[in-house]
């Protein structure tokens, strides 16, 4: 992911008001983000309990969403829980239930999609290796690591479509 400004992201959401997006706290570590290992830059709000946001590059140009962390995620998982996105194996809660409101009149209505995320969703780190998790990581596959990057990217799309239809 290329390196993009604090207001990219605030102007990238498209399931949260403008006024959301402003008040959004922004990573701790933003200045000094891993950006070329990054393939979407995800993280918990400090300032907001429960709050989640992940943020990253369509062919459309960059697209924000905002998450919710489901009421009783933070104890997670007891045994052993599979990311959906990139397929890290994480224990203790590492994988909790992140809901994303729909856009336009689906989402006016009330309407989400959820999905089984990393909670820290720092996919992109536990796919290169950079990052590893109490669970020992991910499957043992034989992909390369270009092949487990698109398919992270493939199942973001997938998510995000579902988000944006």
């Amino acid at each position: 992911m290329r390196p993009v400004t604090e207001h990219d992201i605030r102007a990238s959401f498209v399931n949260c008001s403008k006024g959301e997006a402003k008040r959004l706290s922004l990573p701790k570590d933003f200045t000094d983000l891993p950006w070329d290992d990054l393939d979407f830059l995800g993280w918990q709000d400090p300032g907001a309990p429960g709050r989640a946001y992940l943020v990253t590059m369509r062919d459309d140009g960059l697209v924000g969403i905002s998450l919710r962390v489901t009421a009783g995620a933070a104890r997670g998982f007891t045994s052993r829980s599979l990311c959906s996105l990139c397929l890290t194996t994480r224990t203790g809660g590492g994988v909790t239930l992140m809901t994303a409101r729909r856009t336009g009149e689906a989402g006016r209505q009330g309407n989400s999609v959820g999905q089984y995320l990393c909670g820290d969703l720092d996919c992109s780190l536990y796919v290169r290796g950079k990052k590893q998790s109490v669970a020992g990581g991910g499957l043992d596959e034989s992909l390369s690591l270009e092949e487990k990057v698109a398919r992270v990217q493939t199942n973001l799309d997938t998510f995000l479509d579902k988000v944006t239809r």
